[in-house]
C-alpha cells in the first residue's frame, strides 16, 4: 500500500481503474502488471493549471456528498460507541474539481475520489460523478453514495489500525501475497 497509494495518485489511476484491477485479479491477472501497464499508458494526472475552486454553495452534488457523509458519521459513531471507543473522529471533507493538494501529494482529476491517511481527509472530485455515470455506466445516487462510503471505509481502516497492519504485511510478503492483501483491504472498505 505504501507504494501503490502514491502510484495510484501520481499516475492518474482512480477508483474506476482500481475496480477493474480488482476484478482482473479475481480472474487470475497480476494487479501489479496491470498497474504497470496503466502507468506507462496513462497521461500525467496533474496539469500545469491551478487547482480548481471548490463548488459553489448550494451545489446539489456537494450537498448530496455532505448528506451521505453525515449518514456515515451517524453510523460509525454508533458502531464505535457500541464497541467501547471514546468516539468516532470523522474525516474532513474536501470537495474539488481539477486537482488538489493533500498530505498524499498533488492529485489530478483522473485520480478520482480518495482518502489520504496523512491528513485524514476525504477528497471527492465532483467531476468524477459524471465520469462514473458516462464512462463506467454507474448512474444515480446509489453509485455516488457508494463511492463516498468506500472512501469513509478507508478512513475507518486507518483509525482502527487495519491500514498499518496491511502495510506491514505487504512489506514482508511476496508480490502475489501483497497484491492479495491489497485487494482484501479494498474489498473491506466496501463493507
Amino acid at each position: 500500500f505504501d507504494e501503490l497509494g502514491p502510484k495510484l495518485t501520481q499516475t492518474g489511476v482512480g477508483i474506476g481503474t482500481l475496480l477493474v484491477v480488482v476484478v482482473a485479479y479475481f480472474m487470475g491477472a497480476d494487479p501489479a502488471t496491470l498497474l504497470g501497464m496503466l502507468e506507462s499508458a496513462a497521461p500525467p494526472a496533474v496539469s500545469d493549471s491551478a487547482p480548481a475552486a471548490p463548488p459553489p454553495a448550494g451545489d446539489p452534488q456537494a450537498d448530496f456528498v455532505r448528506a451521505v457523509l453525515g449518514e456515515t458519521e451517524d453510523v460509525w459513531t454508533a458502531v464505535f460507541r457500541e464497541n467501547g471507543a471514546q468516539g468516532y473522529p470523522p474525516p474532513t471533507l474536501v470537495l474539488y474539481s481539477g486537482s488538489v493538494e493533500s498530505a498524499c501529494g498533488l492529485s489530478g482529476a483522473a485520480a478520482g475520489p480518495f482518502y489520504c491517511p496523512g491528513d485524514q481527509r476525504l477528497y471527492i472530485d465532483l467531476d468524477f460523478f459524471n465520469e462514473l455515470e458516462q464512462r463506467f455506466g454507474a448512474p444515480g445516487d446509489f453509485a455516488r453514495a457508494y463511492v463516498v462510503a468506500h472512501e469513509v471505509g478507508h478512513h475507518v481502516q486507518d483509525l482502527v489500525g487495519t491500514t498499518e497492519v496491511v502495510q506491514q504485511a505487504r512489506r514482508r510478503s511476496s508480490p502475489e501475497v501483497a497484491n492479495r492483501t491489497l485487494v482484501k483491504l479494498e474489498l473491506q472498505a466496501d463493507c
